[in-house]
């Protein structure tokens, strides 16, 4: 048995359920027919300067169908604070109530970008502020699909970190999943060249940046390094996840999105 990963990724499950807040409540949304779309809605501190709804790899489920604790080390739920920190409103997305055992191909569906909206709809009415887009690794053809698919109230910008960019036995890469030339939005596409995961190799991403061709805005930021890699390669406790970097990689996405 390989303790030392175990102690790694218990600590920071530990850490991610520890820095739930008074401020960050689970959000039920009404949006299709007899459909709920769960979030957690964490606030900043001041004003919202700009809102963003994030998007786990993974099945995308966080838990909200069994109790109300956001129990995951995935890299953008980890993270959350910064973001919050930085003033932006976050809303961190669990699969829908029709979909609770995970989303799978439902990522790229329209009935996934409808229930979006919804939650776009609900951060516009709470800050008039602009929205962006935040997936992770298999959350990027969520995002992906919800910004090609919404020309009406859809999202402001759009970032990709650990894009999917190779296909893998049931795994699709997004630009099979998703017309990513349909989308007209300020778009950051965030990688670590050592990424080892076979679904995220950074060999394939010059050519999938290449293939969002009517964003007005669009741009490449590659990172390295990392702490050891404390899980499986396509795991949030790697370079696939940004272990160890987690606060230059935010911090890169933060300067972006306020500078857009």
């Amino acid at each position: 048995m390989r303790i030392r990963p175990i102690i790694a990724a218990l600590a920071l499950l530990a850490l991610a359920m520890a820095s739930a807040r008074a401020d960050e409540e689970l959000i039920r949304l009404p949006t299709r027919p007899g459909v709920t779309q769960p979030f957690w809605l964490l606030t900043p501190p001041g004003p919202p300067v700009a809102s963003v709804i994030l998007f786990t790899g993974g099945n995308g489920e966080l838990g909200s169908a069994r109790r109300p604790v956001l129990n995951s080390i995935n890299f953008l739920i980890r993270t959350r604070g910064a973001f919050a920190a930085a003033g932006f409103l976050v809303a961190s997305v669990d699969a829908p109530s029709d979909h609770q055992e995970g989303l799978d191909s439902f990522r790229a569906s329209a009935e996934h970008a409808q229930d979006i909206a919804a939650v776009i709809a609900y951060l516009r009415q709470k800050a008039p502020v602009p929205v962006w887009l935040i997936g992770t690794s298999m959350g990027t053809i969520s995002a992906a699909n919800v910004a090609a698919r919404l020309k009406t109230g859809g999202p402001d910008g759009l970032v990709l970190t650990s894009s999917i960019v190779a296909p893998y036995r049931r795994t699709a890469p997004v630009v099979d999943e998703v017309d990513v030339g349909a989308i007209t939005i300020p778009t950051l596409i965030v990688h670590n060249k050592e990424d080892a995961c076979m679904v995220t190799p950074f060999s394939a991403v010059p050519d999938f940046v290449a293939r969002f061709t009517h964003a007005p805005k669009k741009e490449l930021i590659a990172v390295s390094g990392g702490n050891p890699p404390q899980s499986d390669a396509c795991q949030p406790l790697a370079r696939h996840g940004y272990f160890g970097i987690e606060d230059e990689v935010v911090g890169d996405i933060i300067r972006w999105i306020k500078g857009g």
